[in-house]
């Protein structure tokens, strides 16, 4: 007879499970203290920004990663016209450093790709690293007539069609075509005691 050996496993921080969610707006200072340690300070001035300042993200394609009560990443897709073909661009993308290696960036990519094609988008662009974004289906050979509205690599320029022949034609200047921002408004009540102080 055989004696059975018992194994004990033990369960290690970095198997925690993470979630993906939408974007609420309690996630705004974590979100943003997170691009900022990704991609820096100088972020706001890279030319994929052109295309989303003042622009309210697509509607319910805004996501985080929630991972043991913390925000550990997060991405958007905002409304474009791609030389006149109605499409979204993807980005910023971030990964916090310490949970890059557990999937977490390709399970949010795929999230908000299916997200997207359920809302009936037909493409969506990014500007990225080929290799990485390649086994999600995307290239530059979608957007070889495309331009941004600033410097850019154009190997890093990626389209993937959701919807076949979405980009067919596609050639000119990426621009945004996304709603405008709303600003943040003060409730009713201190607005109207505002005015009445300085009247």
């Amino acid at each position: 007879m055989t004696a059975q050996r018992k194994t004990s496993v033990a369960l290690i921080s970095d198997a925690a499970p993470f979630a993906i969610r939408a974007e609420r707006a309690s996630d705004v200072v974590a979100r943003e203290a997170l691009l900022d340690a990704c991609f820096g300070a100088n972020r706001h001035t890279r030319t994929c920004q052109r295309l989303r300042d003042g622009r309210a993200p697509a509607e319910g394609l805004a996501f985080s990663v929630v991972r043991q009560g913390r925000l550990v990443a997060t991405v958007r897709l905002w409304h474009v016209s791609a030389g006149g073909k109605p499409a979204l661009v993807l980005g910023p993308l971030a990964v916090d450093a310490s949970c890059r290696e557990l999937g977490i960036g390709a399970a949010l990519m795929s999230h908000a790709l299916a997200a997207a094609k359920a809302r009936g988008h037909g493409a969506v662009i990014l500007l990225g690293d080929a290799p990485y974004y390649a086994r999600f289906g995307f290239s530059a050979l979608m957007t070889g007539e495309l331009a941004l509205p600033g410097p850019f690599e154009r190997d890093r320029l990626l389209g993937l069609e959701l919807r076949a022949g979405a980009l067919d034609g596609a050639w000119g200047m990426i621009a945004p075509s996304g709603a405008a921002a709303q600003a943040r408004l003060r409730p009713a009540g201190k607005a109207r005691r505002l005015a009445t102080h300085a009247a």
